[in-house]
């Protein structure tokens, strides 16, 4: 496949097999109920199951390769034998041992919220299975992103970081249409960087390369919404993906799947009226 690979908007459904993600930490992490919450969320609309063995919410611990793998394979393989090719499936790692292996157990796009800066054979690694990649700014790293962020321009500077790592990509030898980019909801910005980036989505659009957008369920909202709690956050995240597909955003990675898979088709229904 390539981005994008259908006209209306993609749903990303998150499925974390770690013990301590930040909304559903310890959920999924046996192969059994993630495949399941996979094809439930398949059935809900999502086009893409984004698969994570690490978590990185902020202060999160780094789990080594050996430890992912084992988290991620056996629920990789198991959603691609029952799923055969109805839906795509993508590895959410910084390391290309772990995104070689979830390949190997049928996964089809590598989502590296380092943009390759953590890892940069994982480029090498896309560009040799020719699989998409996606790749996302975060300042810092999840152990210290959230102290003090500052930027001179928000927009600009992530605008440019962004295409500064797919220069890399291309360079390591990335078709340019195998690669979209994410401005990091969330990874080393303010509440106020978080809502600049989402009222000027349109700026990343415009670099002619897929967006990603993920908010889902994310703390800044809950600043918002009279402190609720993230499993709170549903019409919140909704809100945020129809501003998305309004600015011509491709991809909105969440949580829950079918409200906002409604959200964006009736906003893409809409914007095309």
């Amino acid at each position: 496949m390539t981005f994008p690979y259908k006209d209306s908007p993609l749903i990303m459904g998150i499925l974390n097999v770690t013990p301590d993600s930040f909304s559903d930490g310890g959920q999924f992490d046996k192969t059994q109920p993630a495949v399941k919450h996979a094809l439930d969320m398949m059935y809900e609309g999502a086009d893409i199951i984004d698969v994570g063995g690490e978590s990185t919410r902020p202060g999160s611990e780094r789990i080594n390769a050996d430890e992912q793998i084992v988290r991620v394979a056996e629920a990789i393989k198991s959603i691609r034998e029952i799923a055969l090719e109805e839906v795509e499936i993508s590895i959410d790692t910084t390391l290309s041992e772990v995104a070689e292996a979830a390949i190997v157990a049928g996964a089809s796009i590598i989502n590296d919220v380092t943009a390759g800066t953590d890892d940069p054979q994982i480029l090498e690694l896309a560009a040799d299975k020719n699989v998409p990649v996606i790749l996302m700014h975060m300042q810092g790293n999840p152990q210290t992103m959230q102290s003090n962020p500052v930027y001179d321009d928000v927009v600009e500077d992530i605008r440019a970081y962004l295409l500064e790592r797919v220069e890399a990509a291309i360079a390591a030898g990335v078709k340019q249409e195998n690669i979209a980019i994410d401005p990091g909801i969330g990874f080393g910005k303010t509440q106020d960087h978080n809502m600049q980036l989402i009222s000027n989505l349109g700026r990343f659009v415009d670099t002619g390369l897929p967006v990603l957008l993920g908010t889902s369920r994310k703390r800044f909202m809950g600043a918002i919404c009279e402190g609720a709690e993230s499993h709170e956050l549903v019409g919140a995240t909704c809100a945020t993906t129809v501003t998305g597909v309004n600015a011509g955003v491709q991809m909105f990675r969440v949580h829950d799947v079918r409200p906002n898979r409604q959200a964006a088709d009736v906003a893409y229904a809409l914007l095309n009226q």
